[in-house]
């Protein structure tokens, strides 16, 4: 997934009112809007370099949007609209490994009237997740944050199974050359006992890690998902 003009490199100096960041770019503060909803543990910590894309849609209240942040010397993807954009791109350019053969790709897959996966994939339901979390060197983890609907997820996708349905959740990790993922059950344990029960269900679960830059977003390779 290209970014539709070369990124804009400045300096965090802080995140306020969940959806405001302010960045130092040169001699100006910008204020930038922070698409991720989550914590993002880890990543705000003044003078970490970010790159904010701009937008000059006279709609659009804030011009510019935070895209990326260096943090522990590694490029971090913490727009999460984007993140069905860059695993779109996968599955239409073969990618994925476990996805190369489908037919057919279906964005936004209504499964019940209150569930909606990312993906219907020929008979792959495949539900995305955004990991962006790095606490120990090399090792990526989900969630960050309590994530009640990730649990209602995985519930959703163990019924899936008993229509035919091939269930997968997909932790598409945007921090650049990490090799391992886990789940943080010490953040969240019910979605760590669910993820164990949807697992046993016959759930599958991939970790795919991305390569970025301030031209792209774009999957790179499979990684390993550790157990405890």
């Amino acid at each position: 997934m290209k970014f539709t003009s070369t990124l804009i490199k400045g300096k965090l100096i802080k995140r306020y009112k969940r959806f405001f960041i302010d960045i130092k770019v040169n001699n100006s503060t910008l204020t930038a809007h922070c698409p991720n909803t989550g914590s993002m543990m880890g990543l705000l910590d003044e003078g970490n370099e970010t790159w904010i894309s701009k937008n000059n849609d006279p709609k659009r209240k804030l011009k510019y949007t935070l895209e990326i942040i260096k943090s522990k010397n590694k490029l971090v993807g913490v727009n999460t609209h984007r993140a069905n954009r860059i695993v779109e791109h996968g599955l239409n350019n073969k990618l994925f490994e476990e996805f190369k053969s489908v037919k057919m790709i279906k964005p936004e897959f209504k499964f019940s009237n209150d569930t909606r996966f990312d993906f219907l994939c020929d008979k792959n339901i495949i539900e995305v997740k955004n990991v962006t979390l790095l606490r120990k060197k090399e090792l990526a983890e989900f969630p960050d944050a309590i994530t009640s609907r990730g649990s209602k997820h995985l519930l959703q996708l163990i019924k899936s199974l008993e229509k035919g349905y091939k269930p997968y959740v997909l932790f598409l990790t945007q921090i650049q050359d990490i090799n391992s993922f886990k789940i943080a059950k010490d953040i969240d344990n019910d979605y760590y006992q669910n993820y164990l029960i949807a697992k046993k269900a016959g759930v599958k679960f991939l970790a795919y890690r991305c390569k970025l830059n301030s031209k792209e977003i774009k999957i790179e390779k499979k990684i390993n998902i550790l157990n405890d």
